[in-house]
């Protein structure tokens, strides 16, 4: 054979080889990828998302258990300094060295004006540069919690931000983005080779991670399909991989198409209702003059004109556990066995609205996401033909996510611009305090205080509880806290808890990975059978 056919033989063999190895995973999810800064938008999707890029100081294994990340060990020095050891020779995907004036910058970022991840940390806290690869934390008061959610507070290339402009979080509503905003330079296992905000993301491996990779891709490419049928029909025709949710009514089809299947788990996220109850005057409503959500006769029946178990049986065809609280009964268990839901009884709500002063009921505007969480306008649509038994009048303004947050979440330019709408909420923590201080807590117009509080509920003895439950080290005494502050918000209808959904993935057979709780899709751990 000559010297040119044996090369041509080769080349040849190089590339069927190359051809049998490249494992390309394809998934694909109902609502958008937008700004690829992970501090812009506190959301379980594009944190996930992002964390296969970027990565904290901590991380969180296959059971949700805190484990090193940058970080390879950190110690409580005394009650008010934490110190973490950051793991030398990681690299940014730009070559940059990751360092303590990373870690410095990034704390500095999180609290910038965009950002929607600033009670990762307590706003008082410091943070000090002892060496190149340790950094101390210092406290003004105990926080035996302080890195329960800093799985979710990636680092960031000071350099890199300095160099595209990103400097500061980049809000998720700005008209106009920093040309880093559609970038990401982590130190992940995952690189962005192209995106496509609301379309379509390309992820490459990191060939120089730092950590050994569990998967065997060599290709990740995520795609936004937002109708329920069209993604469903994705994954049986072998289009897709992986699709996140399931609707509830396919999955039993998905199930019995050969080569694909169900991952079904319990997930620790919370749906429920939003009053404001913090205006004198609602914004969307025929009621002048007064706002009825500050009284709780009115929230209270609101509550019970919700037939929950209908929503259970009919909306999430048994796919959902309806809940008492804002946060799973795993996370609180003390508060779960001393709260049960207000029943639902017509009767009991109309005569509630009547006490209340609205015999008649009245009109409202209700915001819903209609491609955030498992059938959520759907379940929108049920509690607005549910409240009008009890005279109130829906006008349902379902949307997409990004529009959703923009308008009733704590946006910098007009926060907060609705009188009725559906939230998830996952406590990135897996601690009854993170509900209580972002969803509970009190807050001004602006969001200081409880930021996602998008209601505006205040009971400052809830305030005052959460701080001490925050410092309190005596597990017990803690507990009791625990319980008395979701007890006051109970009484008062606070909220109306709807129910923890499960998670669904349809997925191809080919297809291994795991399913955490918090429903996050980690890369890493997927791997693709030939």
């Amino acid at each position: 054979m000559t010297m040119r056919k044996l090369a041509t033989a080769s080349l040849i063999t190089a590339l069927m080889l190359s051809t049998a190895q490249a494992k390309t995973f394809k998934y694909a999810f109902q609502g958008d990828l937008n700004a690829l800064d992970p501090y812009s938008l506190n959301e379980t999707f594009t944190l996930g998302a992002m964390g296969n890029v970027m990565e904290a100081l901590t991380k969180r294994d296959k059971q949700l258990k805190i484990i090193p990340g940058l970080a390879e060990r950190w110690e409580v020095v005394d009650p008010l300094k934490w110190r973490f050891y950051l793991r030398k020779g990681v690299k940014f995907h730009d070559g940059t060295p990751f360092t303590a004036d990373d870690v410095l910058f990034s704390l500095e970022r999180m609290r910038s004006p965009g950002s929607q991840i600033k009670t990762r940390a307590p706003a008082d806290m410091t943070a000090v540069k002892v060496d190149d690869f340790t950094v101390d934390f210092i406290l003004k008061s105990p926080n035996p919690i302080l890195h329960a959610e800093w799985d979710t507070w990636y680092m960031f290339s000071k350099k890199w931000a300095e160099a595209n402009g990103m400097t500061q979080a980049q809000a998720a509503t700005a008209s106009s983005l920093a040309p880093g905003a559609l970038k990401a330079n982590g130190t992940g296992p995952f690189t962005i080779e192209s995106h496509t905000p609301g379309v379509k993301t390309v992820f490459k491996p990191n060939p120089n991670w730092w950590d050994k990779p569990e998967h065997n891709l060599t290709e990740v490419i995520f795609q936004t399909i937002k109708s329920d049928a069209t993604r469903v029909a994705a994954l049986l025709s072998g289009e897709i991989d992986m699709m996140d949710p399931v609707p509830p009514q396919d999955i039993e089809r998905i199930k019995a198409t050969p080569g694909t299947d169900v991952l079904i788990g319990p997930e620790v996220r919370t749906i429920f209702l939003n009053f404001d109850s913090f205006r004198p005057e609602l914004l969307y409503s025929n009621v002048k003059g007064k706002n009825p959500f500050k009284d709780p006769r009115v929230r209270q029946a609101f509550y019970q004109a919700i037939d929950i178990e209908t929503i259970k049986t009919k909306v999430m065809r048994g796919m959902s556990t309806p809940s008492a609280l804002l946060i799973t009964p795993i996370y609180a268990p003390a508060s779960a066995s001393a709260i049960k839901r207000h029943p639902y009884d017509v009767a009991a709500a109309k005569k509630l609205l009547t006490d209340a002063g609205y015999p008649q009921g009245f009109e409202v505007e209700m915001d819903c996401p209609n491609d955030r969480y498992v059938n959520d306008e759907a379940i929108c649509q049920a509690a607005t033909q549910m409240l009008s038994r009890i005279d109130i009048k829906v006008k349902l303004n379902a949307q997409p996510k990004s529009k959703y947050f923009e308008k009733a979440g704590p946006t910098p330019t007009k926060p907060y611009d609705s009188s009725f709408n559906l939230l998830g909420w996952t406590p990135g923590s897996g601690d009854s305090w993170n509900i209580l201080a972002n969803l509970i807590g009190c807050r001004d117009e602006k969001g200081t205080g409880g930021p996602f509080n998008y209601g505006g509920y205040c009971n400052p003895k809830i305030t005052e509880l959460a701080k001490n439950i925050l410092v309190e080290t005596d597990i017990p005494k803690r507990d009791a806290m625990i319980v008395e502050a979701f007890t006051i918000a109970h009484s008062e209808t606070s909220h109306i808890p709807l129910h923890q959904q499960n998670i669904a993935w349809g997925i191809s057979k080919k297809i291994e990975m795991t399913q955490r709780p918090d429903n996050q899709i980690i890369l890493q751990w997927v791997k693709k059978k030939d």
